[in-house]
């Protein structure tokens, strides 16, 4: 029986082992690109500046008005959204119109378009992460490769099947770390957290995997799990559901929804609803009501959606994400649902926070720079425990003739 705990050690570094080298292809990418887009928007405005309206002396147009302007710039397709997506960018999604020679929604030749803030003026269009067309998509495809390795849906499946194998080895490469007896425990374990640079190479490879894991460990922690939100929500929501008072963002949507291609309200009747209904919602549920962020039909249910900057919103630059929502019926402009990223769920709350700092929106510059940082760790981890699993799996042995040094509370 004394035995037995070494055994089950032993288990749990040859499983981190072989996980490790299953996910170190896609840990590397993933880490490298990471490290880059935490500066997503401060590269966008260098490769794409075109994508920028020029700050202007007064408001903004409203949603509505900058919904109706790019309509008429793109008559072969239907404004289904408007985005601030950032303070002097407008982005708009379309849906394509059905060509009838052919029965196919047009090609449109661009997924993605902006407008200026102030004019409505286009700003420029794009088929995003194509290469092609030149320096101005070379963030969205580097933001493509992070999410889906550039094959679509099977990709991000695929890399969320790696973030949850991800989750899972964080705390097992923890565990690696501590000493095998509680004998002068800490004493021990400090030396996990240390790199030896005067030692051998091996050496200085085998501390900087397991020292850079275990610095790091509640960070990555944050964007396997977060990982596991974006790419394979059937997963992610029961766990949520299990653990916390949570609610599927899905199901605000679809409350009371119903298919409606073609709503009665217009734009700005939407906007000037779900202004009112936000200022209502603002009043009886104690928050406080900002700046528009995006104003969106969603025909599957018959709904317009309206997100303003909200008091208990997370984010703390661009509104990408974590807004105060308000729902109403597309037809009758009956309200129908609020939505905020904080303060109703505690689920709910934990994925904004989610969401915030795996996209590096909170805590200004120096967390971009950690999240950068923690994209090159993980790159770097993926390296060393690769190079790690290959010394081992040669003769112990080393060419000299003497045995490769096993170092103490080894993790890989």
């Amino acid at each position: 029986m004394r035995h037995t705990r070494p055994q089950v050690r032993k288990a749990w570094v040859w499983l981190h082992r072989w996980v490790g080298l299953t996910m170190a292809f896609f840990l590397f990418v993933v880490g490298l690109t990471g490290a880059v887009l935490a500066f997503n928007t401060e590269l966008e405005r260098v490769f794409a500046p075109q994508l920028f309206a020029h700050r202007q002396p007064g408001p903004p147009l409203s949603l509505s008005v900058l919904a109706e302007r790019a309509q008429a710039l793109v008559p072969d397709a239907e404004v289904q959204a408007v985005f601030r997506t950032e303070p002097d960018q407008v982005s708009v999604a379309f849906t394509p119109h059905v060509d009838p020679r052919t029965g196919h929604p047009r090609d449109l030749g661009f997924t993605e378009f902006f407008v200026d803030p102030w004019t409505g003026r286009e700003l420029g269009r794009r088929e995003r992460g194509d290469l092609a067309q030149g320096r101005v998509n070379l963030m969205p495809f580097l933001y493509e490769l992070h999410w889906t390795m550039l094959m679509g849906a099977a990709g991000q499946i695929a890399l969320g099947a790696v973030a949850l194998v991800w989750t899972l080895d964080v705390f097992n490469g923890v565990y690696l770390t501590l000493p095998t007896t509680l004998s002068d425990f800490w004493r021990r374990w400090r030396k996990a957290w240390g790199v030896k640079w005067r030692a051998a190479p091996f050496r200085i490879n085998f501390d900087l995997h397991r020292a850079g894991g275990l610095w790091l460990a509640p960070l990555l922690f944050v964007f396997a799990w977060s990982s596991v939100m974006m790419n394979i929500r059937p997963v992610y929501e029961p766990v949520m559901g299990a653990l916390f008072d949570y609610r599927s963002p899905l199901a605000a949507y679809e409350a009371g929804g119903r298919p409606n291609p073609h709503p009665r309200l217009g734009w700005r009747q939407a906007e000037a609803l779900g202004r009112a209904y936000m200022q209502r919602e603002a009043r009886l549920e104690g928050f406080t009501a900002g700046e528009p962020l995006s104003l969106m039909y969603l025909p599957d249910v018959g709904a317009y959606g309206f997100d303003v900057r909200g008091s208990r919103d997370i984010f703390e630059r661009s509104p990408k994400g974590g807004s105060t929502t308000v729902m109403l019926d597309g037809d009758t402009g009956a309200f129908r649902s609020l939505s905020q990223p904080t303060g109703e769920h505690l689920g709910n709350t934990i994925e904004s926070w989610l969401y915030a700092l795996h996209m590096a929106r909170v805590f200004g510059r120096p967390y971009q720079v950690l999240v950068c940082i923690a994209g090159l760790v993980t790159a770097m981890l993926s390296v060393t425990g690769a190079y790690i699993f290959l010394r081992k799996r040669r003769p112990h042995r080393a060419a000299r003739g003497g045995p490769i040094p096993a170092p103490s509370g080894e993790t890989a």
